[in-house]
């Protein structure tokens, strides 16, 4: 099973990203998928969660009104759209799937966001 994240990079206060992230050698359908992140020196927080289906989302407050989260699931991919970014939404960005039959979970490596001017 691999998850890769892909889409992270360096991006000025108030622009916009796109994350995605491909699974690969699961049932990418069967999962409940999730975005975390982990700033320098803090601890790794949920971000946002879609379930396996799409049809429930949760945005964690910090970013309401400012990220959305999707996937495609023929195409194994989920998605996280990230617009009016803060210097504080730095952090690497994670995505992780959790099997709704027998709670197996998977993690990407992660990408790197940096907001800065």
């Amino acid at each position: 099973v691999q998850l890769v994240e892909s889409g992270g990079g360096l991006v000025q206060p108030g622009g916009s990203l796109r994350l995605s992230c491909v699974g690969s050698g699961l049932a990418f359908r069967s999962y409940d998928m999730m975005w975390y992140r982990q700033a320098p020196g803090k601890e790794r927080v949920t971000v946002a969660r879609i379930s396996s289906a799409g049809g429930s989302t949760y945005y964690a407050d910090f970013v309401k009104g400012r990220f959305t989260i999707s996937r495609d699931n023929p195409r194994n991919t989920m998605t996280l759209e990230m617009n009016s970014l803060e210097p504080e939404d730095t952090a690497v960005y994670s995505c992780k799937a959790v099997g709704i039959l027998d709670g197996s979970t998977y993690w990407g490596q992660g990408t790197q966001v940096t907001v800065s001017s």
